[in-house]
């Protein structure tokens, strides 16, 4: 039968079932002993998250009822909970609602054999042609006004904010993407198309057979690139005041730890994490094939673990959103991390926002990932593989279905579904969201790209569910439309700018706070 307290469904033990059995909301006389005290712990901390919540979401005591059919193409608009709207009460825009309808390549280098001292036998460095990095020259292209982009927020040596709209806690690595053969993989003995992690020697060994190849670094990662793309849609006064965004994570004092954080600081998203001294920084090997799929081998880095200490504890009260990135669950020693990284954002009043990631990932630490979402989560991202995945539905079932489901248990749930369009559920109902019109150029980064896009909307006090998606959407088609995962600065401008237009143009009112959602 399903779980109970709201923590989120069952694993089902086969296949050819649907994954909730729904009873009479209690749990059958056969379950071990041992659930019992986890239960009881789970329906504290509900207890402590109603409390928090001002009572705007009504929690979950027993299994919703069964997932409805898909809705129809047209779907009303609904309203965002008063919860959300309440982390921004100065904004301009907390009262109106809206409904419109409507990169340069990163740097190239090198891969520099270096003494027998260094943790890799490698180091990056940039060509000499190419050492500006593509947000500076887009910073200058832009040609902002002072008052409109203030630069010296990305500067290092100015203090920090005394606040954070978003403070990210995610993996640290540095991407390394290149074109390779399908004879370069079967040289290394690598399956095309697939992602497996590798330690320090097979790192050495893919990095000796790439010495001398041209290829692209950045500081990659999920969640960077949504941090990066909600930076740049805040760097201006346009809807409201500059956003202040940050991550904290885990580098090295190596080369590769110094160029993550610095570009990041260029791309206006403060790290605020000290570098782990003589810790190596996690990388991902990104090896395309000419028939454009992408072999990736992540190396974790010695200094992968974020520990949570009184520094962190700090960050996350001063933050008006934690979100925290799926791929972390991999790393057993920071689970710990996560839950008292959640804990003291509830504490603080911060919303919590988490990172489905992958597919993979959420299987192999399902409890762990309830743990996080049934008991603290405001926010979840995912795509329908991921939401299914959340759920132990079968691959037959809705994109639809999944997102109702699981707003059941989170207040507010995004889940995106390709070029088929997207859906952002709350209490029980699913808003659909059509897609963008582009031409696809590469669909990677779609997704941290739309994350982006509802996190401004929370951020910019805007309550119209059906709006706020359609801004997500055109975020992500801007980036499928383009080479690259990152959204660049112009681009982030002329959408903040239109988002803000229609805003302020818009004829539709809504009701902020009220707890109606549209049925279909």
């Amino acid at each position: 039968m399903g779980r109970v307290l709201g923590v989120g469904p069952k694993k089902k033990k086969s296949s050819g079932e649907l994954p909730i059995h729904y009873g009479n909301g209690r749990p059958s006389l056969s379950a071990q002993e041992d659930r019992k005290q986890t239960h009881r712990k789970r329906e504290r901390g509900h207890r402590e998250k109603r409390g928090r919540s001002g009572g705007s979401i009504g929690w979950m005591r027993k299994p919703p009822p069964p997932p409805p059919p898909p809705p129809p193409p047209a779907l009303s608009h609904s309203i965002l909970p008063h919860k959300f709207l309440s982390i921004n009460p100065s904004s301009s825009v907390c009262c109106s609602s809206f409904g419109f309808s409507t990169k340069s390549p990163r740097p190239f280098g090198k891969l520099l054999r270096l003494s027998s001292s260094s943790s890799c036998g490698h180091c990056f460095e940039a060509d000499d042609e190419s050492s500006d990095d593509d947000e500076q020259q887009q910073l200058q292209q832009q040609q902002l006004p002072t008052h409109q982009y203030d630069a010296a927020f990305a500067s290092s040596s100015l203090l920090p904010p005394d606040r954070w709209d978003v403070l990210g806690l995610g993996q640290a690595m540095v991407d390394f993407s290149g074109v390779v053969d399908d004879k370069f993989l079967e040289k290394l003995e690598l399956d095309k198309g697939t992602r497996k992690v590798v330690n320090h020697e097979e790192r050495g060994r893919v990095l000796r057979a790439m010495d001398g190849c041209s290829y692209k670094a950045a500081a990659g990662g999920s969640l960077s690139n949504s941090l990066v793309a909600l930076a740049r849609l805040g760097s201006t006064h346009i809807g409201g005041p500059p956003l202040n965004v940050a991550m904290a994570g885990s580098v090295g004092s190596d080369p590769l730890g110094g160029f993550y954080r610095e570009k990041l600081r260029r791309a206006n998203v403060h790290f605020l994490s000290a570098p782990i001294k003589d810790g190596t920084t996690g990388t991902v090997i990104v090896l395309t094939t000419p028939d454009a799929q992408r072999t990736m081998l992540a190396y974790q880095g010695t200094s992968s673990t974020i520990n949570f200490d009184p520094c962190l504890a700090s960050m996350i009260s001063t933050t008006r959103i934690l979100v925290v990135e799926g791929y972390l669950f991999e790393l057993p020693d920071t689970i710990k991390t996560i839950t008292r990284a959640c804990e003291e954002a509830c504490r603080s009043g911060s919303l919590v926002a988490v990172t489905a990631s992958d597919v993979s990932c959420i299987e192999r630490h399902y409890d762990e990932f309830w743990d996080i979402v049934g008991n603290y989560a405001d926010v979840v991202f995912a795509n329908s593989d991921e939401a299914r995945a959340l759920c132990d539905f079968s691959p037959k079932e809705s994109p639809v279905a999944a997102t109702r489901y699981l707003s059941h248990f989170v207040p507010l749930v995004s889940v995106t579904d390709g070029p088929r369009g997207s859906y952002i559920g709350v209490k029980g109902e699913a808003v659909y969201i059509p897609p963008s019109p582009c031409v696809p150029v590469d669909t990677c980064g779609a997704g941290d790209a739309y994350a982006s896009g509802i996190l401004y909307g929370i951020l910019r006090g805007v309550s119209d569910l059906k709006g706020m998606g359609t801004l997500a959407s055109r975020i992500a088609a801007t980036v499928v439309g383009q080479q690259g995962t990152r959204l660049s600065v112009q681009d982030a401008v002329k959408l903040a700018k239109s988002f803000a237009f229609h805003i302020d143009s818009s004829s539709i009112q809504s009701d902020v706070g009220s707890d109606h959602i549209s049925s279909y």
